[in-house]
């Protein structure tokens, strides 16, 4: 059931978060401005999911990223969005929530 579930959000078991986030990761956060404004990770890069497509060149082609949401529904289809425009290294990292314990 638990791979089911990850597998509908994307979230793959075979990435070190943490791992990545040492080499430099980008994190997406894909919630509106909104959202984004009441808490965040330090650094987090803010493209709401609707304007992902048309604001591409605001995320690194050249660097890890990992996407994540609420709840890691949006991050998920951000993730499939960047990979379709040639994103090599994406990750649906989930909920920004889950995500902060490994930022320091």
């Amino acid at each position: 059931m638990l791979s089911l579930i990850k597998k509908v959000f994307g979230i793959s078991p075979s990435v070190d978060v943490q791992d990545w986030i040492h080499k430099g990761a980008i994190i997406v956060d894909v919630r509106t401005k909104d959202e984004f404004q009441t808490g965040h990770i330090k650094g987090s890069i803010n493209v709401p999911l609707n304007a992902l497509p048309g604001q591409l060149s605001k995320v690194p082609k050249d660097k890890l990223i990992l996407t994540c949401c609420a709840s890691g529904m949006r991050s998920s289809s951000a993730k499939h969005i960047l990979k379709s425009k040639g994103f090599l290294h994406v990750h649906n990292a989930g909920g920004w929530h889950s995500l902060k314990r490994f930022v320091k």
